[in-house]
């Protein structure tokens, strides 16, 4: 049965010139920008004709399509190798390591994921359906929480977005190399991610809610 980022983005993980397509369109976009990303510069990169990239992925918006659903791929198994224990408050925690590690670890894809590195580029519906099922992992891991009673009840989703934006905010400037020397990226991370539980946490002293919960998976 194929991964989820071969059924959406339409490259098969046995199709040795595909994989070797994908590397090279990776490639060309960390070193010389999304303007050198044409169909016959990843060709040339490698080593196969045009009629590769047209007959496998329709083009260069193909390609983009499959690194944007392969790199929420990435992200969806990062988040979800964070065990489950019974201190749902330390798993976020560890969901926001992975985030962070995720991004420093995959910068091309993350920045087809958020960075519109190719500015041309629009994921597909069913690519952004597939994006999306990440916020929902995070969406689940709160709820639990919530279902706990060490957080209050709010929309878990809009919670979830609420948490992304902040790592993602962090993790952008670190990425960019924005600010002071010295700075300490790990520390402001940690301190950051702290910060946004205690906040979620201020009013605990809500019961734990019963027949709501989502089983761990």
């Amino acid at each position: 049965m194929g991964s989820p980022a071969e059924k959406v983005g339409g490259a098969p993980e046995h199709d040795e010139v595909a994989q070797t397509l994908l590397k090279a369109a990776s490639d060309v976009l960390a070193a010389e920008g999304a303007t050198a990303l044409t169909v016959r510069r990843i060709a040339t990169e490698a080593g196969v004709s045009t009629m590769n990239v047209y007959s496998r992925f329709g083009g260069k918006d193909g390609i983009v399509e499959h690194l944007y659903v392969e790199g929420f791929s990435r992200l969806r198994d990062a988040t979800e190798s964070v065990p489950y224990t019974d201190d749902p408050i330390a798993d976020l925690g560890g969901c926001g390591a992975a985030y962070r590690r995720f991004a420093l670890e995959n910068p091309t894809y993350y920045s087809v994921m958020f960075d519109r590195a190719v500015p041309s580029f629009e994921p597909s519906p069913a690519a952004v359906l597939h994006a999306s099922g990440t916020l929902q992992l995070l969406a689940d891991r709160l709820e639990r929480a919530m279902d706990a009673g060490v957080m209050p009840w709010a929309d878990p989703l809009h919670t979830a977005a609420a948490v992304w934006a902040g790592c993602h905010g962090v993790v952008s400037l670190e990425r960019k190399d924005v600010g002071p020397p010295r700075l300490d990226w790990e520390v402001v991370y940690a301190t950051a991610t702290r910060a946004m539980m205690l906040g979620l946490m201020s009013s605990s002293a809500a019961p734990p809610r019963t027949g709501r919960g989502r089983a761990p998976r």
